[in-house]
């Protein structure tokens, strides 16, 4: 059997997240899953502010921030790996 490739095992992972709802997910996990899609499809975060940043975006920030260390490839395996876990549970 051939192996996926990382981008397409990626977008699959992201087709999968797309049909959960927000309410069948902590929202520790949505901020995880949401920095490993910012880090794996922007890369670092580029810490410009806007005037209408708000208490939410903060959160959304800092949680990418976390991970700003990965590089665009292992947030897409961490996302990966985050969805599997979750399709399990």
């Amino acid at each position: 059997m051939i192996e996926k490739d990382l981008d397409t095992r990626f977008l699959e992972a992201v087709e999968i997240a797309s049909e959960m709802t927000q309410a069948s997910l902590p929202q520790d996990v949505q901020l995880r899953l949401y920095a490993f899609y910012k880090q794996a499809t922007f890369g670092t975060l580029d810490l410009k502010q806007t005037s209408s940043y708000h208490l939410r975006d903060a959160f959304k920030t800092n949680a990418w921030m976390q991970i700003s260390h990965l590089t665009p490839e292992q947030a897409k395996e961490q996302y990966i790996e985050m969805i599997h876990l979750l399709i399990k549970k």
